[in-house]
């Protein structure tokens, strides 16, 4: 029996799929996402369901070998500490990120290193093989064992990574790649669903690691379905202001290492090189004898990263005070500009408040409150905070700092980068072992906010 042809509606935010078109979809009740796509139905096959039954095989978990995945280094340390370790063999892996802020010029350079003892297919269905070619030469790209397709058609793709069976393959983009069968345009619900799944077999099946790219939408999030992160094994993604030198890789998620592990790099003619000290640079031309800043630890995955913390508080001339923030979320200054007028006596009812992350970094960690509120403090009083203290921890709604973990590692950070105070919750100081306290930093607990900024003058 031939396979029967039917219309459906699919949200183009969340991918709801309905019979019928609405202008407001009944799955995430945005307006006028619904389009219509023509849907497939494979006609049903006697029997298979019970062949296919028939001929599982369950492995018994003891059987199965506990050897380490062999992983694929990378050239670059700081992509290697995003990964794990690198790339793992038969891993399908997601980098995202705005437009122009390196993922191409990344993805050259991984081709450089790997390429010269493995086979590498990189696919693009963006560019042209002569705009690869002068990006190649540009940033010193010349390995022999990368190959170009241009095309868009991913069954053809896999059909050549069956036959030819490179080491690793690059898809740039996702968006771009389709199936002729579904008669979506490309960079549809269906088509990158699809698409997903196909090399997601091709990669599993084959045991050969596939890095796709995926673009952003207006909003920032990654474009498509919810599913094609849900398929991937590791979701990498770019942060940083295109005239801005530091790029930050965050890793979203990863099957295979540790999740929020950051990677630094900076920006050059010559490509995109590792950034071995984040802190040094994040902290790195602060101002003298200044108002408003405060030092700040947070974890981003298993490394302490230290950031300057900027806040300007000034004389409002509107009837509501202002509040913005860049690199820390908006509900959560005005969380703790609330904390700071209702338990510990700052009024900022008549002032505008300002709250800057320097560097480009994105920090959402509890335990940067502390710094936030000394910072928003020594705003409103002009007074500096002393440029060797450095402060972390949490303020609940009661005023109280709370305790925050990994305390260890963030003191001995702050020792190595020559600082000399460090005010720590309480509940952490109880805590710490002998080595800590004595690793040539002096060690300051407090229980509220007002006790911390009187530490650190």
């Amino acid at each position: 029996m031939a396979a029967k042809n039917k219309s459906i509606y699919v949200c183009s935010k969340c991918g709801y799929e309905t019979i019928k078109w609405y202008g407001q979809c009944p799955g995430c009740g945005e307006w006028n996402t619904l389009s219509e796509e023509v849907k497939v139905s494979a006609p049903a096959s006697k029997g298979s369901s019970s062949s296919k039954r028939s001929n599982l095989q369950p492995s018994y978990l003891n059987s199965i070998s506990g050897h380490d995945e062999i992983r694929y280094k990378t050239g670059l340390q700081e992509l290697d500490r995003v990964l794990g370790g690198g790339i793992v063999k038969g891993s399908l892996v997601l980098l995202s990120g705005d437009p122009g802020i390196g993922k191409s010029t990344i993805l050259l350079q991984i081709c450089q290193h790997i390429g010269e003892n493995l086979r590498i297919l990189y696919v693009s269905g963006e560019e042209s093989a002569s705009q690869i070619k002068l990006r190649a030469d540009r940033l010193g790209v010349d390995t022999p064992n990368l190959e170009l397709i241009c095309d868009t058609d991913v069954e053809a793709v896999c059909d050549y990574i069956r036959t030819d069976k490179p080491n690793l393959v690059i898809i740039d983009s996702i968006q771009t790649m389709n199936i002729a069968e579904l008669s979506s345009s490309s960079g549809s619900i269906t088509q990158v669903r699809e698409c997903t799944n196909m090399l997601m077999v091709t990669a599993k099946g084959l045991n050969i690691p596939i890095i796709i790219v995926g673009h952003v939408n207006k909003d920032g999030n990654i474009a498509g379905p919810k599913v094609l992160e849900h398929a991937v094994d590791a979701v990498l993604y770019f942060e940083g202001e295109r005239h801005m030198s530091y790029r930050i890789l965050r890793a979203v998620k990863n099957r295979y290492g540790s999740t929020n592990e950051i990677g630094v790099f900076e920006m050059l003619d010559t490509g995109l090189h590792d950034v071995e000290n984040p802190s040094m640079m994040l902290i790195s031309g602060r101002p003298k004898n200044t108002s408003g800043s405060c030092v700040a630890c947070v974890m981003e995955g298993s490394r302490p990263i230290l950031a300057e913390v900027q806040a300007l508080v000034t004389s409002t001339n509107f009837g509501i005070p202002r509040r913005m923030a860049t690199g820390f979320d908006y509900n959560r200054l005005s969380l703790l500009i609330a904390v700071l007028e209702k338990r510990a006596g700052y009024f900022f009812g008549n002032t505008d408040a300002y709250i800057n992350i320097a560097g480009g970094l994105k920090i959402d960690e509890p335990a940067s409150d502390l710094s936030v509120a000394m910072a928003l403090v020594s705003g409103l009083k002009d007074v500096p905070i002393a440029e060797d203290v450095i402060a972390f921890g949490e303020i609940g709604l009661g005023g109280e700092i709370r305790a925050v973990g990994n305390c260890e590692q963030r003191i001995k950070e702050a020792a190595r980068l020559g600082f000399k105070k460090c005010i720590v919750p309480y509940h952490n100081f109880k805590n710490l072992r002998p080595n800590v306290l004595n690793c040539g930093i002096e060690i300051i607990p407090s229980r509220t906010i007002r006790a911390a900024f009187e530490a650190a003058m």
